[in-house]
């Protein structure tokens, strides 16, 4: 038997073998076992009562109790979110409550915060009203003070003219005045408060309007905003006092402060009472920050205790509610004293899944045993691929187009190899690649620490692609030695070169004149070809020819692992009418091309190979003369061409015919079931669920089986042509890298190194480091990975893979959700 992270690299190439098991639990032992199967984390549970809605399902109460300690666990993490305290983190041991003291628990944890918000929110509201009364004491006193100097200088002003101009008229007006009725005179009120700043103007406004000008209104702003008592926001406010005559003016003045959100206070106008009241406001003020400060710190106290099980909390409920919504997929047994579980699982984990129902039959003390039992089934199994850290980012780059069918050739294994590799021709430069491994390196280093924090979306991409990203580093650094670039700058890292000048008049720029003195470079290219301009199309040629190797190898492999896969599944019509005649016609052009490519490296010859290509369509009988690259090369080419042409009716006539023969051989003799087979069919569509169980009872349709092997025979001849092509990209890319390399250093790095001064030597670096990290590492390495990732999907995949599967999906506590539905 097999572990589960036994071999995972060989296990990519198949996904693990799958059986559909049936398990007959005890009601009694139900929640246990089911505790057990999710830490155990291999068995996909099917839905046995999909017919049901949630409400009608046996545990649906149980799940609402869950979800309602679930809303009483956010509630308390969002009152740690506004403390500042930060739920632990640590592991702690399991739980020692069950769901039902955690549910009385959570309850009193919660009405006791409600209680202690509630205090507090009054207590702070109080305490708010007092701050602006007692700057309505101040800013207001100071406004009467100042009248009542500015009333008893004018008032002695006013004394002396009169002195100085009285009249025999004077005591008749006196009598006059003091005979006035006391009832008739006017009485004159205030009203102040604090109104926002913002609104001051639109408030002074309204008020001159409604009472038609006959007010007097006195504002001043307050310092530094104060905490509004409704809101509980800082707020710009201005102190006010509003004189009026008359009760209807003071209605309408109230209705005016209501509206404009303006807070009033009583205000004295006696300075004694004032100042009794300034001083009253003080200590009040005094006595409730003391009483609110000790609030705030019993409820801290509460949430810090919150925070140290808050994790133990929330992982035991959403365990508790992961568990009653699987018991809700299994189904009761006719007694009403089992639960029926269908689900997948591997079969290695046959034996662990039995030792768990054990565990739990006895941990229970049920008197009766679980009854684990494997079913037959036609029904299509789920894909489960033993990945590790290292392995999944390139499965999940092959799950992103497809899942794979079940035991279907998967992509992945030859992902962690073909995937870098790609993206190396692209972007090869030994200096990028160091850039991008040391960059990574970090990730690898701190993959603990990181593990277990929460990361922005970008950063949580590349610490899961981490080690996709090492390997691409890695392969770059090959590549970038083979093409002799650091930072587009050829080095003698293998020794020197095989090339020197004939005589002094020949230069760095051209080859003219160069003559061989040393043996061939031993790694890579020499770095007299890539400094030279006239050997520019040399490396151009050496990477286009390259790619077109690189991308006749990958399609060749497709079509291997489609035969792999016709083998597998025993379909020996696709290994001799799909595989063979794929094979035949893409090694008759391509394969013969690169074979072409491989002989002119050897021989050095310099036959042009489009001239070779063309005419042996266009011409295939004429002679080849310099442009021959062995013998018999004529001959070789007519075969290979008639091969080509007598691969197309292969690959379209022959496969519908046998396909019509196997389904009327299949069908002759069985128009009618017998009786006594009718229970067993009705069995078999039932374990199946009828998604395949009549697949062989479809009526045939030659003429869509034909016109569908007629697209694929079409779309696999021209995508042959135009897959190869794709291939070229490689060449493309890796020249648009090595080019923009070349221009930041000579344009940038070597032109503010001529000017001979410091500052634009600083510029010229700065501006080549951001040029290099900004264009070269940023967008060539997310333009080749998605180049690197468009070869893999389309040019290599379609040949073999169908992707048409579903992941399995097993019941696990390890993969719970953060997130409460």
């Amino acid at each position: 038997m097999r572990g589960e992270g036994c071999c995972p690299t060989m296990d990519l190439l198949r996904s693990e073998e799958m059986q559909l098991v049936q398990i007959i639990i005890p009601i009694e032992s139900s929640h246990l076992t089911l505790s057990y199967l999710g830490d155990l984390g291999l068995l996909q549970f099917k839905d046995l009562n999909a017919d049901k809605s949630p409400f009608q399902r046996t545990y649906a109460t149980q799940i609402k109790r869950c979800g309602e300690m679930a809303r009483k666990l956010r509630y308390l993490k969002e009152q740690m979110g506004k403390a500042g305290i930060v739920p632990s983190s640590l592991p702690q041991a399991p739980p020692k409550l069950d769901l039902d003291d955690l549910e009385i628990t959570l309850g009193e944890m919660e009405a006791e915060l409600i209680e202690v918000n509630a205090n507090s929110e009054k207590l702070q509201r109080t305490y708010n009203e007092l701050l602006e009364y007692d700057l309505v004491l101040q800013k207001a006193g100071e406004f009467f003070h100042t009248a009542q100097r500015s009333a008893v200088v004018q008032h002695r002003e006013t004394e002396g003219q009169q002195s100085a101009e009285a009249s025999l008229e004077s005591p008749l007006l006196h009598e006059q005045e003091m005979s006035t009725d006391p009832s008739k005179q006017v009485k004159v009120g205030f009203v102040s408060g604090l109104v926002p700043k913002e609104k001051a103007m639109g408030f002074e406004r309204i008020l001159f309007r409604a009472t038609r000008g006959n007010m007097f209104l006195r504002q001043e702003p307050v310092d530094t905003p104060v905490t509004d008592p409704v809101s509980g926001e800082k707020v710009a406010k201005n102190v006010f006092v509003v004189f009026f005559s008359g009760e209807r003016a003071k209605a309408k003045i109230l209705k005016i402060c209501e509206a404009f959100g303006a807070n009033r206070y009583h205000f004295p106008e006696e300075f004694s009472k004032q100042l009794q009241a300034l001083e009253e406001v003080s200590t009040k003020t005094k006595e409730l920050k003391t009483t609110i400060d000790l609030g705030l710190l019993h409820r801290d106290n509460i949430l810090k205790n919150i925070a140290s099980q808050y994790e133990q909390w929330s992982y035991l409920v959403r365990k508790e509610k992961s568990v009653y919504h699987t018991l809700n997929m299994l189904s009761l047994d006719v007694t009403k004293k089992c639960l029926v579980a269908e689900g997948w699982s591997p079969v290695f984990a046959t034996k662990k899944i039995k030792d768990a129902l054990h565990r739990a039959t006895v941990d229970s003390n049920s008197q009766v045993c679980s009854i684990f039992q494997v079913l037959q089934t036609k029904e299509l199994p789920p894909t489960y691929y033993q990945t590790n850290k290292f392995t999944s980012a390139f499965q999940e780059i092959v799950d992103a187009y497809g899942v794979a069918k079940y035991q279907e050739a998967n992509p992945g294994l030859f992902t962690i190899v073909t995937f870098p590799f790609l993206f190396a021709v692209m972007f090869g430069d030994w200096g990028h690649g160091i850039c991008l491994l040391l960059c990574t390196s970090i990730l690898i280093i701190r993959e603990k620490k990181y593990s277990s924090q929460k990361l922005g979306d970008i950063m949580e991409m590349m610490f899961g692609g981490r080690y996709l990203i090492m390997m691409m580093a890695i392969f770059s650094i090959y590549t970038g030695l083979i093409y002799n670039e650091f930072f587009s700058v050829p080095f003698e890292l293998f020794g020197k070169s095989a090339y020197a000048c004939r005589d002094p008049s020949c230069s760095d720029t051209t080859t003219a004149g160069m003559i061989k003195v040393r043996p061939a470079y031993p790694f890579g290219v020499d770095p007299v070809w890539y400094g030279s301009r006239s050997e520019l199309p040399f490396l151009n040629s050496l990477k286009m020819k390259m790619s077109i190797l690189i991308g006749v190898s990958q399609m060749n492999l497709g079509i291997f692992l489609s035969y792999f896969n016709a083998k597998f599944f025993r379909n020996s019509i696709n290994v001799w009418f799909q595989f063979v005649p794929q094979l035949i016609f893409l090694n008759s052009l391509f394969g013969y091309l690169s074979l072409l490519i491989i002989i002119k490296w050897c021989t050095g010859s310099k036959a042009d190979l489009y001239h070779v290509m063309i005419y042996m369509f266009l011409s295939p009988t004429d002679e080849l003369g310099e442009n021959q690259l062995f013998p018999a090369q004529k001959m070789v080419q007519l075969v290979l061409l008639l091969l080509a042409f007598v691969s197309v009716p292969w690959m379209l006539l022959p496969k519908p015919f046998l396909l019509k023969r196997q389904h009327e051989q299949r069908h002759q003799g069985h128009q009618y079931t017998p009786l006594e087979n009718t229970d067993e069919s009705v069995e078999i569509e039932h374990v199946g669920h009828g998604n395949n169980s009549h697949d062989h009872d479809e009526e045939f349709e030659f003429g869509e089986v034909f016109v569908h092997q007629l697209i694929h025979t079409i779309e696999f001849v021209l995508g042959a042509v135009s897959n190869t092509a794709s291939y070229l990209r490689l060449w493309a890319l890796s020249l648009a890298h090595s080019e923009l390399s070349t221009v930041f250093y000579e344009k940038v790095l070597l032109l503010a190194w001529g000017f001979n001064n410091v500052i634009i030597l600083l510029v010229g670096i700065i501006v080549f480091v951001f040029a290099t990290i900004g264009v070269l590492l940023v967008m060539e390495t997310l333009s080749a990975f998605l180049h690197a990732m468009r070869l893999h999907w389309v040019e290599f995949q379609n040949k073999f893979y169908e992707g048409d599967g579903y992941k399995f999906a097993p019941f696990s506590f390890a993969i719970i959700s953060e997130e409460e539905e």
